[in-house]
């Protein structure tokens, strides 16, 4: 007899399918790796081609909103005005260029 129905098992690769990473479903769940792995190759395999495309589709979602977010504080720090430090660093080449003409 199964420790897990099946519909504890379903849930568990519907929550990777959804993106979840095996090893957090893992520690919220209980349920090893290992396990885990072996239940979401069976309803793939199960389900077809179809359940693969959509995780895979699902995979590179997540990395192209990882990367607009990364997009997004590039730009933000990009567009602000320039820093003090900036500033002072210009004064102080401005200062160096001065001695120089001065001697």
């Amino acid at each position: 007899m199964s420790k897990y129905d099946d519909e504890f098992k379903k849930g568990c690769v519907k929550k990777y399918l959804d993106g979840q990473s095996v090893a957090s479903i893992s520690r919220e769940t209980g349920v090893s790796e290992g396990v885990l792995h072996k239940w979401k190759n069976k309803l793939i395999q199960k389900n077809g081609e179809t359940d693969t495309e959509k995780l895979e589709m699902r995979k590179r979602i997540i990395e192209l909103e990882m990367e607009c977010e990364i997009l997004k504080k590039a730009a933000l720090i990009f567009s602000r005005s320039p820093s003090k430090s900036m500033n002072s660093l210009r004064f102080r080449e401005f200062t160096i260029r001065l001695k120089c003409y001065a001697e």
